[in-house]
């Protein structure tokens, strides 16, 4: 059977059997990140080998996705009927990253992941123990010397005797090539048909022979894992629209996923569409940043005349929106040669022909998101040269002999990227805590910023939203120093947070932190600067050391208050798959989650919530937004037990309080 690529198997049992034999005792295998992972065969195997201790499977992967649970019997309340509409009731979650989550792993499976997913992770040993610490490009190269005898991906079908990589292009094939480069025996390589996956022509195509076995298990067939779409906040926003003056028309953009990443794509679609009421909100929140050093030097304001070209290793909802309002779409072509002139806007008219018949404007290595998105990739993949996806390392990297085509091709590049804390000298962490545990991994953040350093015209951006909450306190992200950094400070070029732009490149020590202190929130400043002074890295009458007092959450709100209420700054612009109703409760829970974070926090937040009830029964309050619906979506209407009059109480706190 093993080699007969093109006879389809249907048993998942039959499959599993065959892995055994070839593997013997110990199962080496790989699974790419993401979407690409074939659930069922993954559970088959894990099932099998569960109940063998003998036998030990290492699985090499990133990203285990499952639909989430919540963590509270309130998270728990709202989940499990959108879960079931989004999922189905019967999705079949990997049985591994349940185990994992529930730290049930048996001894005889480890899980090695260069990625996790966001914070969902950090109390479970056997990840963080597990952790391999790759920049997304060596990822090939790590692997290739693991003594792999399996490689599993998720793979579409349409029938001519070829299969599309679709999802994810990223890594088996330069894992494949790694292998056979240090003379390793070829791994057993296995794809799973999924018929909801759309089929991807070109780069992503490969001859049937290119798996030693096909299998496609019985219907019915799960949706595809979907992403849910976060809100976007007051300071998402603003991130968002200062990053958006900092791309020149004709150029090239790189994002990540996330309520930033929506919010820069939101803020880049008014500025092509809306552009009088994009600079309204730019004046907003900082008279004059139209005339910014940077936007004047770097970026602009106008609507794109030119359009952009996507290139990023995720493909996602915000490079959807973009295409379809007419932001993307500069095509880029393989001739070098006529990549200039297009360039260089000497292209002859046939030219200019050419490179509408045969170029694209959007190249990923892998992509996630909503079923609306995938519905959308499906059209792409149908439409003519649109959308191409591709290695990573032809995505994250640039390098060798095609150096020349991709630095034309990604001229004016602008790779925008998201950490949780920067130092004012211009370090920035992204997946590690200071106490080592880490949060998600560095993925290709580190290839980003090397580029932006090495392309000409390119550069780096880094968002981080200058404080957070936890519980009643509020604490600073940028911090004097920081422990296990992503970017070390030599890679510093443009931090962005809710309260402007800092340019870093080729600065000195002290001008970093005079930049920094000016986009940091003014609660924090103080302390910041007298660190600096105390470590004679600033003079003690630096004026930079008094920050500005527009700086606060407070005036931030202020400012965009008004397009709030326009509609024009939605909690989900780029759509949404919760209810009107459930969209009111993700704000009530989020509020409410933070306030009870510790046991004190959780205290307070009781006391308030008995001392509002108390006083209703008293007095007469204004009168309160109508919270019937969204009780009764949480099954508190009628609450029966204590607990349960307690939760309602609470949650309808949350839902006046968000209103």
């Amino acid at each position: 059977m093993i080699g007969a690529a093109m006879t389809i198997l249907h048993n998942l049992d039959t499959v599993v059997d065959l892995i055994c034999q070839h593997a013997g005792p110990d199962i080496r295998l790989a699974a790419p990140l993401g979407l690409g992972k074939p659930h069922r065969l993954l559970n088959a195997l894990y099932d099998r080998i569960k109940t063998q201790p003998d036998t030990h499977l290492t699985l090499f992967t990133a990203l285990s996705l499952n639909p989430p649970q919540g963590n509270s019997q309130l998270e728990r309340r709202f989940l499990q009927p959108f879960t079931d509409r989004l999922y189905g009731a019967d999705f079949p979650a990997l049985h591994y990253a349940q185990d994992r989550q529930q730290r049930q792993l048996p001894a005889n499976v480890r899980v090695i992941e260069f990625y996790m997913q966001s914070g969902a992770l950090l109390d479970i040993g056997s990840a963080q123990q597990d952790y391999d610490s790759i920049n997304y490009t060596r990822v090939a190269r790590a692997l290739a010397n693991r003594q792999l005898n399996v490689v599993v991906q998720k793979i579409a079908a349409n029938g001519s005797g070829r299969y599309s990589l679709s999802c994810n292009t990223d890594l088996t094939q330069d894992l494949l090539d790694q292998i056979t480069a240090t003379g390793e025996k070829r791994p057993l390589v296995i794809g799973e048909i999924d018929p909801q996956l759309p089929f991807i022509d070109g780069t992503a195509a490969v001859p049937g022979d290119f798996f030693d076995l096909v299998v496609q298990p019985p219907a019915p067939y799960p949706p595809l894992f979907a992403l849910p779409r976060q809100p976007v906040a007051d300071a998402d926003y603003a991130i968002g629209f200062y990053a958006s003056t900092l791309l020149r028309d004709g150029g090239t953009i790189q994002i990540g996923i996330g309520a930033l990443a929506d919010a820069l794509a939101h803020a880049l679609i008014l500025r092509h569409t809306r552009n009088q009421t994009y600079r309204q909100i730019l004046e907003a929140l900082q008279p004059g940043l139209t005339t910014h050093p940077l936007v004047t030097a770097i970026g602009g304001v106008a609507p794109f005349a030119t359009g952009l070209y996507g290139c990023s290793e995720m493909i996602n909802e915000g490079f959807r929106a973009l295409v379809e309002q007419g932001v993307i779409r500069r095509r880029v072509v393989e001739s070098v040669s006529l990549q200039r002139k297009l360039n260089e806007g000497t292209a002859s008219p046939d030219e200019l022909a050419q490179a509408e018949r045969e170029g694209q404007y959007l190249h990923g290595a892998f992509y996630l998101g909503s079923p609306a998105f995938y519905e959308w990739i499906s059209q792409q993949a149908q439409a003519a040269n649109t959308l191409g996806m591709q290695r990573i390392s032809l995505i994250n990297e640039i390098s060798g002999s095609d150096f020349e085509r991709e630095r034309l091709q990604r001229q004016h590049a602008r790779f925008f990227n998201t950490c949780m804390m920067a130092s004012v000298l211009g370090g920035a962490a992204s997946e590690t805590l200071p106490d080592g545990r880490v949060v998600s991994g560095v993925g290709g953040q580190y290839n980003f910023v090397s580029m932006g350093h090495l392309l000409p015209g390119a550069r780096s951006i880094l968002m981080l939203r200058a404080s957070r909450q936890q519980g009643e306190l509020r604490r600073s992200n940028i911090l004097y120093a920081i422990e296990n950094l992503t970017i070390p400070r030599h890679l510093r070029d443009i931090y962005i947070t809710e309260y402007g732009m800092a340019d870093l490149r080729d600065a000195t020590d002290a001008d970093c932190i005079r930049a920094m202190l000016q986009i940091t929130d003014q609660a924090f400043v103080a302390e910041l600067g007298q660190k600096a002074v105390q470590h004679h890295k600033l003079p003690a009458s630096d004026p930079a050391l008094i920050g500005l007092a527009s700086n606060t959450p407070v005036q931030l709100a202020r400012a965009l208050l008004p397009f709030r209420r326009q509609g024009i700054l939605p909690d989900y612009p780029l759509g949404s798959d919760f209810t009107p109703v459930e969209q009111q409760l993700v704000r009530a829970l989020g509020w409410l989650k933070q306030r009870t974070a510790s046991r004190r926090d959780k205290a307070v937040t009781l006391l308030d919530t008995a001392w509002d009830h108390a006083r209703d029964l008293i007095t007469a309050r204004p009168e309160q937004p109508d919270t019937s619906d969204a009780l009764a979506r949480m099954a508190l209407d009628q609450p029966d037990t204590l607990e349960e009059k307690l939760l309602a109480e609470m949650l309808e706190k949350a839902l006046r309080e968000t209103a």
